[in-house]
Protein backbone atom coordinates (compact mmCIF):
# COMPACT_ATOMS: atom_id res chain seq x y z
CA UNK A 1 0.00 0.00 0.00
CA UNK A 2 2.31 2.82 -1.33
CA UNK A 3 1.38 6.56 -0.33
CA UNK A 4 -0.84 8.21 -2.58
CA UNK A 5 0.06 11.55 -3.98
CA UNK A 6 -2.73 13.44 -1.97
CA UNK A 7 -1.60 12.15 1.21
CA UNK A 8 1.95 13.25 0.04
CA UNK A 9 0.81 16.98 -0.69
CA UNK A 10 -0.68 16.60 3.04
CA UNK A 11 3.09 15.11 4.33
CA UNK A 12 4.46 18.30 2.61
CA UNK A 13 2.26 20.32 4.65
CA UNK A 14 3.64 19.17 7.56
CA UNK A 15 6.70 19.14 7.29
CA UNK A 16 6.58 22.53 6.29
CA UNK A 17 4.96 23.44 9.34
CA UNK A 18 7.63 20.74 11.39
CA UNK A 19 10.37 23.08 9.45
CA UNK A 20 8.94 26.20 10.68
CA UNK A 21 8.94 25.11 14.57
CA UNK A 22 11.76 23.88 15.13
CA UNK A 23 10.60 21.01 16.78
CA UNK A 24 12.40 18.01 17.21
CA UNK A 25 11.68 16.39 13.72
CA UNK A 26 11.65 19.53 11.84
CA UNK A 27 15.51 19.58 13.04
CA UNK A 28 15.90 15.99 11.88
CA UNK A 29 14.64 17.39 8.29
CA UNK A 30 17.00 20.04 8.75
CA UNK A 31 19.95 18.70 9.37
CA UNK A 32 18.71 16.17 6.24
CA UNK A 33 18.20 18.62 4.16
CA UNK A 34 14.53 17.52 3.32
CA UNK A 35 12.15 20.63 2.58
CA UNK A 36 9.78 17.95 0.78
CA UNK A 37 8.92 14.64 -0.75
CA UNK A 38 8.08 14.28 -4.35
CA UNK A 39 7.08 10.11 -4.27
CA UNK A 40 6.51 6.93 -2.40
CA UNK A 41 10.40 6.67 -2.55
CA UNK A 42 11.24 9.57 -1.16
CA UNK A 43 8.80 9.45 1.86
CA UNK A 44 10.35 6.48 2.61
CA UNK A 45 13.86 7.40 2.91
CA UNK A 46 12.31 10.12 5.75
CA UNK A 47 13.73 9.12 8.91
CA UNK A 48 11.66 7.79 11.60
CA UNK A 49 10.37 8.91 15.07
CA UNK A 50 10.33 7.15 17.89
CA UNK A 51 9.13 7.13 21.54
CA UNK A 52 12.76 8.35 22.65
CA UNK A 53 12.42 11.54 20.66
CA UNK A 54 9.37 12.43 22.26
CA UNK A 55 10.53 12.14 26.05
CA UNK A 56 13.44 14.13 25.10
CA UNK A 57 11.02 16.56 23.55
CA UNK A 58 9.45 17.20 27.34
CA UNK A 59 7.56 18.98 28.34
CA UNK A 60 6.46 21.01 25.16
CA UNK A 61 9.27 20.30 22.42
CA UNK A 62 6.56 18.70 20.19
CA UNK A 63 4.30 21.65 19.54
CA UNK A 64 4.25 22.53 16.00
CA UNK A 65 1.52 25.07 16.41
CA UNK A 66 1.73 28.54 17.81
CA UNK A 67 0.78 28.17 22.00
CA UNK A 68 -2.26 30.52 21.67
CA UNK A 69 -3.74 27.60 18.98
CA UNK A 70 -3.46 25.19 21.38
CA UNK A 71 -6.34 23.98 23.48
CA UNK A 72 -5.80 20.72 25.58
CA UNK A 73 -2.65 18.57 26.36
CA UNK A 74 -3.29 15.01 26.38
CA UNK A 75 0.07 12.72 28.17
CA UNK A 76 1.47 9.19 28.23
CA UNK A 77 1.52 7.46 31.46
CA UNK A 78 5.29 7.40 32.04
CA UNK A 79 5.36 4.54 33.80
CA UNK A 80 8.71 3.72 32.40
CA UNK A 81 10.36 6.77 31.88
CA UNK A 82 9.95 11.16 31.11
CA UNK A 83 5.94 11.05 29.64
CA UNK A 84 5.22 12.24 26.18
CA UNK A 85 3.11 15.23 25.91
CA UNK A 86 1.18 15.51 23.25
CA UNK A 87 -0.25 19.49 22.50
CA UNK A 88 -3.64 19.69 20.65
CA UNK A 89 -5.25 22.18 18.67
CA UNK A 90 -8.91 22.79 18.42
CA UNK A 91 -9.02 21.16 14.99
CA UNK A 92 -6.55 18.29 16.20
CA UNK A 93 -9.56 17.34 19.32
CA UNK A 94 -12.57 17.95 16.33
CA UNK A 95 -10.85 15.53 13.99
CA UNK A 96 -10.10 12.84 16.36
CA UNK A 97 -13.75 13.00 17.61
CA UNK A 98 -15.22 12.37 13.60
CA UNK A 99 -12.50 9.69 13.79
CA UNK A 100 -14.45 8.25 16.75
CA UNK A 101 -17.61 8.69 15.63
CA UNK A 102 -16.67 6.65 12.36
CA UNK A 103 -15.32 4.16 14.64
CA UNK A 104 -18.70 3.85 16.42
CA UNK A 105 -20.88 3.81 13.03
CA UNK A 106 -18.47 1.28 11.68
CA UNK A 107 -19.71 -0.85 14.89
CA UNK A 108 -23.58 -0.39 14.08
CA UNK A 109 -23.57 2.04 17.23
CA UNK A 110 -26.50 4.85 16.64
CA UNK A 111 -26.99 8.27 18.03
CA UNK A 112 -30.18 6.25 20.17
CA UNK A 113 -27.27 4.32 22.41
CA UNK A 114 -26.58 4.51 25.23
CA UNK A 115 -22.58 4.63 25.90
CA UNK A 116 -20.96 3.68 29.57
CA UNK A 117 -17.33 4.77 29.21
CA UNK A 118 -15.15 3.19 32.00
CA UNK A 119 -11.54 4.06 30.59
CA UNK A 120 -10.03 6.80 32.97
CA UNK A 121 -9.93 10.14 31.85
CA UNK A 122 -7.51 13.43 32.64
CA UNK A 123 -4.30 13.01 31.02
CA UNK A 124 -4.65 9.67 29.81
CA UNK A 125 -6.61 9.76 26.59
CA UNK A 126 -8.95 6.82 26.57
CA UNK A 127 -12.18 8.51 28.49
CA UNK A 128 -12.34 11.79 26.90
CA UNK A 129 -11.74 9.97 23.23
CA UNK A 130 -14.69 7.55 23.64
CA UNK A 131 -17.30 10.65 25.18
CA UNK A 132 -15.86 12.99 22.39
CA UNK A 133 -16.58 10.36 19.48
CA UNK A 134 -19.89 9.54 21.23
CA UNK A 135 -21.12 13.31 21.49
CA UNK A 136 -19.42 13.59 18.18
CA UNK A 137 -22.26 10.62 17.06
CA UNK A 138 -25.45 12.30 19.12
CA UNK A 139 -25.45 9.29 21.58
CA UNK A 140 -25.81 9.40 25.18
CA UNK A 141 -22.31 9.71 27.52
CA UNK A 142 -22.35 7.70 30.12
CA UNK A 143 -19.33 8.63 31.45
CA UNK A 144 -18.62 6.25 34.54
CA UNK A 145 -15.04 6.35 34.07
CA UNK A 146 -12.70 3.58 35.89
CA UNK A 147 -13.73 1.19 38.76
CA UNK A 148 -16.16 1.39 41.47
CA UNK A 149 -17.74 -1.93 39.98
CA UNK A 150 -20.84 -1.08 41.99
CA UNK A 151 -21.57 1.82 40.89
CA UNK A 152 -20.81 0.53 37.11
CA UNK A 153 -23.62 -1.93 37.49
CA UNK A 154 -25.90 0.15 39.06
CA UNK A 155 -26.02 2.89 36.31
CA UNK A 156 -25.60 -0.20 34.07
CA UNK A 157 -29.12 -0.80 35.04
CA UNK A 158 -30.79 2.10 35.97
CA UNK A 159 -29.56 3.63 32.75
CA UNK A 160 -30.12 0.80 30.32
CA UNK A 161 -26.82 1.32 28.73
CA UNK A 162 -26.23 -0.51 25.25
CA UNK A 163 -23.02 -0.54 24.57
CA UNK A 164 -19.82 -0.73 27.26
CA UNK A 165 -16.43 0.86 26.60
CA UNK A 166 -13.40 -0.77 28.81
CA UNK A 167 -10.30 -2.53 28.41
CA UNK A 168 -10.66 -6.17 27.86
CA UNK A 169 -9.38 -6.81 31.39
CA UNK A 170 -12.46 -4.73 32.64
CA UNK A 171 -14.66 -6.24 30.30
CA UNK A 172 -14.12 -9.47 31.68
CA UNK A 173 -14.28 -8.54 35.42
CA UNK A 174 -17.70 -6.89 34.80
CA UNK A 175 -18.91 -10.29 33.10
CA UNK A 176 -17.90 -12.54 35.72
CA UNK A 177 -19.43 -10.14 38.75
CA UNK A 178 -22.82 -9.78 36.17
CA UNK A 179 -22.83 -13.74 36.16
CA UNK A 180 -21.59 -13.79 39.92
CA UNK A 181 -24.57 -12.11 40.60
CA UNK A 182 -27.24 -13.51 38.31
CA UNK A 183 -28.70 -10.16 36.89
CA UNK A 184 -27.48 -11.06 33.35
CA UNK A 185 -31.40 -10.50 32.50
CA UNK A 186 -31.32 -6.84 33.52
CA UNK A 187 -28.21 -6.15 31.63
CA UNK A 188 -29.75 -4.29 28.39
CA UNK A 189 -25.99 -4.38 26.42
CA UNK A 190 -25.69 -5.16 22.85
CA UNK A 191 -22.29 -3.97 21.90
CA UNK A 192 -18.80 -3.73 23.44
CA UNK A 193 -16.11 -0.99 21.87
CA UNK A 194 -12.54 -2.71 23.67
CA UNK A 195 -9.19 -1.51 23.40
CA UNK A 196 -6.16 -0.51 25.33
CA UNK A 197 -3.94 -4.00 25.70
CA UNK A 198 -3.75 -7.30 23.43
CA UNK A 199 -6.35 -9.64 24.29
CA UNK A 200 -6.59 -13.52 23.12
CA UNK A 201 -9.35 -15.17 20.98
CA UNK A 202 -10.15 -16.97 23.87
CA UNK A 203 -10.52 -13.61 26.26
CA UNK A 204 -12.81 -12.44 23.67
CA UNK A 205 -14.83 -15.29 23.61
CA UNK A 206 -15.48 -15.16 27.43
CA UNK A 207 -16.56 -11.54 27.20
CA UNK A 208 -18.79 -12.10 24.80
CA UNK A 209 -20.87 -14.68 26.10
CA UNK A 210 -20.16 -13.32 29.45
CA UNK A 211 -21.74 -10.53 28.46
CA UNK A 212 -23.53 -11.33 25.41
CA UNK A 213 -22.64 -9.03 23.10
CA UNK A 214 -20.74 -8.42 19.72
CA UNK A 215 -17.23 -7.36 20.39
CA UNK A 216 -15.23 -4.45 19.04
CA UNK A 217 -11.52 -3.89 18.48
CA UNK A 218 -10.63 -0.06 18.47
CA UNK A 219 -6.67 0.69 17.66
CA UNK A 220 -5.16 3.91 19.06
CA UNK A 221 -2.41 5.11 21.55
CA UNK A 222 -1.35 8.41 23.26
CA UNK A 223 0.71 9.36 20.37
CA UNK A 224 -1.40 9.46 17.22
CA UNK A 225 -4.91 11.35 18.76
CA UNK A 226 -5.65 8.31 21.27
CA UNK A 227 -8.07 5.38 20.35
CA UNK A 228 -10.42 5.59 17.41
CA UNK A 229 -7.61 5.76 15.01
CA UNK A 230 -9.10 2.50 13.85
CA UNK A 231 -11.45 -0.52 14.13
CA UNK A 232 -13.04 -3.73 12.49
CA UNK A 233 -16.55 -3.95 11.21
CA UNK A 234 -19.36 -6.62 12.11
CA UNK A 235 -17.88 -9.84 10.58
CA UNK A 236 -14.72 -8.19 8.89
CA UNK A 237 -11.22 -9.25 9.18
CA UNK A 238 -9.23 -6.95 10.85
CA UNK A 239 -9.58 -3.73 12.09
CA UNK A 240 -10.35 -0.07 9.04
CA UNK A 241 -7.87 2.48 9.42
CA UNK A 242 -8.83 5.89 8.50
CA UNK A 243 -6.64 6.68 6.02
CA UNK A 244 -7.65 10.41 5.11
CA UNK A 245 -6.37 11.32 8.86
CA UNK A 246 -3.36 8.59 8.31
CA UNK A 247 -0.70 7.20 6.49
CA UNK A 248 0.06 3.98 7.51
CA UNK A 249 2.96 1.25 6.64
CA UNK A 250 4.16 -2.16 7.79
CA UNK A 251 8.01 -2.05 8.32
CA UNK A 252 10.05 -4.91 8.92
CA UNK A 253 11.85 -4.37 12.80
CA UNK A 254 15.26 -5.25 11.52
CA UNK A 255 15.49 -3.67 8.46
CA UNK A 256 13.39 -1.08 8.67
CA UNK A 257 11.68 -1.12 4.72
CA UNK A 258 8.40 -1.24 4.12
CA UNK A 259 7.16 -4.81 3.47
CA UNK A 260 4.87 -5.58 0.98
CA UNK A 261 1.48 -6.14 1.81
CA UNK A 262 0.52 -9.14 3.93
CA UNK A 263 3.33 -9.43 5.87
CA UNK A 264 3.79 -9.26 9.34
CA UNK A 265 5.96 -6.18 10.33
CA UNK A 266 5.79 -3.31 13.03
CA UNK A 267 3.21 -0.50 12.63
CA UNK A 268 4.72 3.12 11.38
CA UNK A 269 2.13 5.91 11.48
CA UNK A 270 2.04 9.23 9.64
CA UNK A 271 -0.36 12.09 11.02
CA UNK A 272 -1.44 13.60 7.74
CA UNK A 273 -3.33 16.32 9.16
CA UNK A 274 -2.57 16.99 13.08
CA UNK A 275 -1.59 20.12 13.79
CA UNK A 276 -0.62 20.45 17.28
CA UNK A 277 2.23 17.47 17.22
CA UNK A 278 2.00 16.20 13.82
CA UNK A 279 4.54 12.97 14.17
CA UNK A 280 6.11 11.47 10.72
CA UNK A 281 6.88 7.61 10.31
CA UNK A 282 5.99 7.72 14.10
CA UNK A 283 7.54 4.03 15.08
CA UNK A 284 4.75 2.12 17.52
CA UNK A 285 6.43 -0.88 18.03
CA UNK A 286 3.11 -2.86 17.51
CA UNK A 287 2.86 -5.76 15.31
CA UNK A 288 0.75 -6.08 12.51
CA UNK A 289 0.04 -6.84 9.33
CA UNK A 290 -2.04 -4.99 5.95
CA UNK A 291 -4.75 -6.92 4.88
CA UNK A 292 -4.74 -7.10 1.10
CA UNK A 293 -7.42 -6.77 -0.84
CA UNK A 294 -11.47 -4.94 -0.63
CA UNK A 295 -13.12 -5.81 2.54
CA UNK A 296 -16.63 -7.79 2.06
CA UNK A 297 -18.59 -4.82 4.02
CA UNK A 298 -17.77 -2.33 0.97
CA UNK A 299 -15.71 0.08 2.79
CA UNK A 300 -12.34 1.25 1.27
CA UNK A 301 -10.32 2.02 4.34
CA UNK A 302 -7.07 0.06 4.82
CA UNK A 303 -7.47 -2.73 6.80
CA UNK A 304 -4.86 -3.97 9.81
CA UNK A 305 -4.81 -7.40 11.28
CA UNK A 306 -5.27 -7.63 15.32
CA UNK A 307 -2.29 -6.39 17.15
CA UNK A 308 -0.42 -9.73 17.78
CA UNK A 309 1.87 -7.81 20.30
CA UNK A 310 4.87 -5.77 20.18
CA UNK A 311 8.37 -5.66 19.39
CA UNK A 312 9.21 -5.02 22.52
CA UNK A 313 7.41 -7.74 24.52
CA UNK A 314 10.27 -10.21 24.31
CA UNK A 315 11.12 -11.49 27.60
CA UNK A 316 14.75 -13.60 27.61
CA UNK A 317 15.09 -16.22 29.88
CA UNK A 318 18.22 -18.63 29.69
CA UNK A 319 19.31 -17.43 26.60
CA UNK A 320 16.33 -17.93 24.95
CA UNK A 321 13.91 -15.31 23.18
CA UNK A 322 10.32 -15.68 24.20
CA UNK A 323 7.08 -13.42 23.64
CA UNK A 324 3.81 -13.50 25.56
CA UNK A 325 2.24 -14.91 22.90
CA UNK A 326 3.64 -18.06 21.79
CA UNK A 327 2.34 -19.40 25.48
CA UNK A 328 -0.78 -17.81 24.55
CA UNK A 329 -1.19 -19.81 21.97
CA UNK A 330 -0.07 -22.80 23.85
CA UNK A 331 -2.79 -22.15 26.64
CA UNK A 332 -5.34 -21.42 23.76
CA UNK A 333 -5.52 -25.27 22.53
CA UNK A 334 -6.18 -26.41 26.02
CA UNK A 335 -9.94 -26.26 26.79
CA UNK A 336 -9.35 -26.81 29.77
CA UNK A 337 -7.66 -23.54 30.54
CA UNK A 338 -9.47 -20.25 30.48
CA UNK A 339 -8.28 -17.23 29.10
CA UNK A 340 -6.56 -15.66 32.34
CA UNK A 341 -2.66 -16.45 32.96
CA UNK A 342 0.67 -14.43 34.36
CA UNK A 343 3.86 -15.43 33.81
CA UNK A 344 6.73 -14.76 36.37
CA UNK A 345 10.13 -14.61 35.79
CA UNK A 346 12.57 -14.85 38.80
CA UNK A 347 16.55 -15.72 39.27
CA UNK A 348 17.00 -18.24 42.00
CA UNK A 349 20.31 -20.56 43.09
CA UNK A 350 22.08 -18.20 39.98
CA UNK A 351 19.43 -19.02 37.13
CA UNK A 352 16.08 -17.84 35.71
CA UNK A 353 13.55 -19.13 36.12
CA UNK A 354 9.78 -19.15 34.51
CA UNK A 355 6.78 -19.65 36.59
CA UNK A 356 2.95 -19.56 34.29
CA UNK A 357 -0.36 -19.28 36.51
CA UNK A 358 -3.14 -20.45 34.69
CA UNK A 359 -6.87 -20.66 35.41
CA UNK A 360 -9.08 -23.80 35.14
CA UNK A 361 -12.18 -23.59 33.28
CA UNK A 362 -13.65 -25.80 36.16
CA UNK A 363 -13.02 -27.24 39.45
CA UNK A 364 -13.59 -31.18 37.45
CA UNK A 365 -10.29 -30.47 35.60
CA UNK A 366 -7.08 -32.15 36.91
CA UNK A 367 -5.24 -29.52 37.89
CA UNK A 368 -1.67 -31.73 38.06
CA UNK A 369 -2.17 -33.57 34.62
CA UNK A 370 -2.87 -29.97 33.10
CA UNK A 371 0.10 -28.31 34.01
CA UNK A 372 2.45 -31.51 33.49
CA UNK A 373 0.94 -31.80 29.86
CA UNK A 374 1.27 -27.93 29.49
CA UNK A 375 4.98 -27.05 30.41
CA UNK A 376 5.35 -30.23 28.24
CA UNK A 377 4.00 -28.46 25.13
CA UNK A 378 5.70 -24.96 26.55
CA UNK A 379 8.91 -26.69 26.68
CA UNK A 380 8.52 -28.33 22.86
CA UNK A 381 7.92 -24.48 21.50
CA UNK A 382 10.93 -22.45 23.56
CA UNK A 383 13.18 -25.25 24.26
CA UNK A 384 13.23 -25.35 28.33
CA UNK A 385 10.69 -26.45 30.66
CA UNK A 386 8.55 -23.80 32.77
CA UNK A 387 7.16 -24.41 36.22
CA UNK A 388 3.23 -24.49 35.15
CA UNK A 389 0.69 -24.21 38.40
CA UNK A 390 -3.11 -24.41 36.82
CA UNK A 391 -5.59 -22.12 39.38
CA UNK A 392 -9.22 -22.24 39.93
CA UNK A 393 -10.91 -19.42 37.99
CA UNK A 394 -10.66 -15.97 39.65
CA UNK A 395 -7.36 -16.99 41.69
CA UNK A 396 -5.53 -14.74 39.26
CA UNK A 397 -5.63 -10.72 39.83
CA UNK A 398 -8.53 -8.83 37.70
CA UNK A 399 -7.73 -5.63 36.48
CA UNK A 400 -10.04 -2.22 36.16
CA UNK A 401 -7.54 -0.88 33.74
CA UNK A 402 -4.69 -3.25 32.29
CA UNK A 403 -3.91 -7.03 33.18
CA UNK A 404 0.15 -7.76 34.07
CA UNK A 405 0.61 -10.75 31.86
CA UNK A 406 4.21 -10.95 32.61
CA UNK A 407 5.91 -9.46 35.64
CA UNK A 408 9.94 -9.67 35.77
CA UNK A 409 10.78 -9.84 39.56
CA UNK A 410 14.60 -10.05 38.18
CA UNK A 411 14.54 -6.62 38.07
CA UNK A 412 12.82 -5.90 41.05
Amino acid sequence: MKISDSQLALVNDRIAALRAAGSFYGKKLEEAGVTHVDSPEDFENLPFSEKADLREAYPLGLMTAPEEKIVRIHSSSGTTGTPVIIPYTAKDVDDWATMFARCYETAGITAKDRIQITPGYGLWTAGIGFQAGCEKLGAMAVPTGPGNTEKQLEMMQAMGSTVLCATSSYALLLAEEIEKRGIKDKIKLRKGVIGSERWSAKMRARISEGLGIELFDIYGLTEIYGPGIGINCPGGEGMHVWDDFLYLEIVDPQTLRPVPDGEWGEVVITTLVKEGAPLVRYRTHDLSRIIPGRCPCGRSYPRIDAISGRTDDMMKIKGVNVFPKQIEEVIAAFPELSSEYQIRISHLDGRDTMRIYVEATSGAVDFEAVARRLAERVKSGIGFTPIVKVVEIGVLPRSMKKTARVVDERFQ
